[in-house]
This record gives structure tokens, C-alpha cells and sequence, in this order.
């Protein structure tokens, strides 16, 4: 997995699938220690940009739902040539961690398989032996001569934005600190469906044997109710439940110490339980208007008793480890870099390739490296945009949602073989 849980972006995540340790009034846990800084709850004010048109497919695109399952993906579906990018990508510091980005994504880019049909290992040699010495001054320029574009389908992109939370937490239980964030149990078991049926590869199931029997794991009303409290499963301790939840949503994250150090925390699994989407579940009920992090968080907090009934209403759970090291690390293995990374289907883009946004909000536009996948980002042109930490990457993947056109990046030459006739 990634630096998200598998219920992907922020704001879809919390629409789709959100994964939370229980909401309990303040009061029941102490004195709250003052948040972290940068845990404001305000969205950034969006930038409004003119996205540059998509272009006209040769042929009509083809419904990925019409495409036969072993043709789901951007060969199958269809590209269409760009125009010339050596105008469309500006210079600056965008272009500049792309390039960072691009060139710790070659050893894992060049040996592997790619799902989307795309390209080939070998297709990316020349552009990451390049890119190994290649100036940062100039980093425009590199993906300019090195890269072509192409649209993957109608190349109408949807974009959302997720980032790394900071949080208040403790190694240890104390005052303040009361919820359990915990290691994943070594019961909790993943089953590759596809062993036992050709017509479930691809599938898996978590749960857990109980005398003969492989049943599904512990609810999240029964973990929040204390049923893996007492085997010190405790990883640490969260002070604020709400901040938690939106921990959890993004599956990685950093405790701020009570002494001021920093802990970081990775996803390591998840119960297997279904998710069910909270913020979809609030709106429909009229609990809250606008669709975004801040309302929900909002709502959670003024309503700690209702906020915790309707969480259980989600029975999936995530569970954590340590981080150390260089990260959060995404799904291609690499660090991710904060205002450089998008997540992406991996069957429509190839991991590690850059991609290049025009949206309707300033902010997400320009060069980007698909280094991370998420259970909510699912076919063509869906990304979602890493910010990195603190209250900035907050306010803007708290509310980013921005509509407009894509282009994938491919080493020049291999699109040759993709442009339908």
C-alpha cells in the first residue's frame, strides 16, 4: 500500500470510506493538549485557472466498462498523440521536484511490469540515465526532450488532494492521551482468492481462523469497545479522536510528542471489513452541507456522542506501524514528494511516469509524477495530489477538487505504438 489507507483520496476517502478509532467527547479523556501546529480546519481559498481543452479522440473512446476485463486498462481504452510539451510545462519549483521525484522512481520504474499497457521497462532507460545527472536549473527542459505526450481516453481529469496529518500522540498511555492507534494483529490473515479459482484472481479477503473456520476479523464497534485492548497491540496513543479519524483516512501520519518529538506512523492493513462512506451517509441525512474535510470535522467534533454512532455505522479499521527512515513512501516503493506526486490507477498510467494537469484551480497545475495508488482512485485520469505536511497541504487537500484535462508523459518513441490509426 501507500501513504494512504486502500479508501484513497482525502475528500473521496471520507465520501467512500472512512476508517476511524471512535469519537468520545473531550471530557472523557482529559485535558486535550493544544494541537500540533498547522491543524487548522480551513480550507486554502481556491485559485480559480482556464484548463486546457482535452482533445478530440481519433475514435470514439471505449466505456472501460465495455472493455473485456483483461483489456481494462489505457491500451485498451484508447490514446490519442499530444501536442508539442515543450511550452506546456513551465519552469520553477514544480518542474524541479518532478524531476527529484522521476529520478528516484527509475530503479523500481524500469523493472516493472506495466499494468496499463503503456510502455515498456526498457522504454524509460535513456530518460532515467538522463535524469541521473540531469541540472534541477533546467528541469523544464528535461521532460521536454525526453518525453511525449499522450491522452489516455476523453483525458478529462478529476483531481482531489491528500496529505501527511500531524497529530498529538504519546508512546505511552497518559491523561490526554487515549486512543489506542494499534500494530496489526498477527491473526488478522490475507487470503489470495485467486489461489483457489482462476475466476478470482485478482481478489483477496482479510479476516481470521476461529477453531476451522476463516471468519471475518473484529468489527471497528468492537475494537473501538476494547476487543484487542490488553495484549499490547498499543503501537500509541492519539489525544484528539477526530484528528485520529482523518489520520487514519490518510493511513500515515506524525504524533507530535509530548516531550516535542515526532513519531511517524505508516498503514499496515486493515481489518477487511466493508467501509462505509461517512460523509456521503452525514449529507444524505442532512448533517452537513458542503462536501469537504473541514464540514465533516466539524460536525464530528460538535456531535462527539452522534459522531461516534455513526462512525461504528463503518465497521473497516486500519492499523499502524513505525515509520523510520526516509517517507512516507507510496506505492511504487519511493519516498513521495510533497507538491510533486499524484496517486493514479496504475492500469491507466504507468507508476513512476509523469503526468502533466490543466485544471479549473491553479494550484494542482503543471507536472506531476504518479509515484502512489488509493481504493478511490480508479480509471483514466483520476489523481489525486499530494501536499505534503502542515497547515498549507492541509487547507489545500482539504478542499481541493478540480476539474480539467490530462496528459501522460511517455518516453519518446513508445507512444508510437499506442496512437490509434
Amino acid at each position: 500500500m501507500s501513504l494512504r489507507h486502500s479508501g484513497g483520496a482525502l475528500l473521496a476517502a471520507l465520501m467512500l470510506s472512512a476508517c476511524a478509532g471512535g469519537v468520545i467527547p473531550p471530557s472523557a479523556s482529559g485535558p486535550a493538549p493544544s494541537r500540533p501546529s498547522g491543524g487548522g480546519e480551513g480550507a486554502t481559498r481556491p485559485v480559480p485557472a482556464t484548463p486546457r481543452p482535452t482533445l478530440p479522440p481519433k475514435l470514439p473512446t471505449v466505456s472501460p466498462d465495455d472493455l473485456p476485463t483483461d483489456q481494462a486498462n489505457a491500451a485498451g481504452l484508447g490514446v490519442t498523440p499530444g501536442p508539442d510539451i515543450a511550452s506546456l510545462i513551465p519552469s520553477g519549483e514544480r518542474a524541479r521536484t518532478a524531476l527529484q521525484a522521476f529520478r528516484i522512481s527509475c530503479p523500481t520504474l524500469m523493472k516493472r511490469t506495466d499494468q496499463s499497457g503503456l510502455t515498456r521497462g526498457s522504454d524509460w532507460n535513456s530518460a532515467c540515465s538522463a535524469a541521473s545527472s540531469w541540472p534541477e536549473a533546467t528541469a523544464a527542459e528535461f521532460f521536454s526532450r525526453y518525453f511525449e505526450a499522450v491522452q489516455v481516453g476523453e483525458g478529462k481529469a478529476f483531481v482531489t488532494g491528500y496529505y501527511e496529518p500531524e497529530i498529538a500522540g504519546s508512546r505511552t498511555r497518559q491523561p490526554g492521551y487515549q486512543v489506542p492507534i494499534y500494530r496489526r494483529p498477527a491473526e488478522l490473515i490475507d487470503v489470495n482468492l485467486g489461489l483457489f479459482s482462476d475466476s478470482l484472481k485478482g481478489r483477496t479477503i482479510r479476516g481470521k481462523v476461529q477453531g476451522s473456520n476463516f471468519v471475518p476479523f473484529d468489527e471497528r464497534s468492537q475494537i473501538v469497545d476494547g476487543s484487542l485492548s490488553g495484549r499490547g497491540l498499543e503501537l500509541a496513543w492519539a489525544a484528539d479522536p477526530v484528528e485520529f479519524f482523518f489520520l487514519q483516512v490518510q493511513g500515515s501520519g506524525r504524533l507530535t510528542l509530548p516531550d516535542g518529538g515526532v513519531m511517524r506512523i505508516g498503514y499496515d492493513g486493515q481489518n477487511g471489513r466493508d467501509y462505509t462512506g461517512i460523509g456521503k451517509l452525514m449529507k444524505d441525512r442532512g448533517l452537513i452541507q458542503a462536501e469537504s474535510m473541514q464540514d465533516i470535522m466539524q460536525y464530528l467534533r460538535a456531535h462527539p456522542a452522534e459522531g461516534a454512532a455513526i462512525m461504528n455505522e463503518n465497521k473497516s479499521f486500519v492499523f499502524f506501524r513505525e515509520l523510520t527512515g526516509a517517507g512516507p513512501i507510496g506505492a511504487l516503493g519511493v519516498p513521495v514528494t510533497a507538491e510533486a506526486t499524484v496517486a493514479a490507477d496504475p492500469k491507466y498510467i504507468p507508476l513512476g511516469a509523469p503526468v502533466l494537469l490543466s485544471l479549473d484551480r491553479a494550484e494542482p497545475n503543471g507536472i506531476w509524477i504518479a509515484q502512489d495508488t488509493g481504493g478511490a482512485i480508479k480509471g483514466a485520469n483520476r489523481f489525486d495530489s499530494f501536499w505534503g505536511a502542515g497547515a498549507r497541504a492541509r487547507g489545500i487537500a482539504g478542499g481541493m477538487s478540480a476539474r480539467g484535462s490530462a496528459l501522460i508523459l511517455l518516453p519518446i518513441g513508445s507512444a508510437a505504438r499506442l496512437a490509434r490509426p
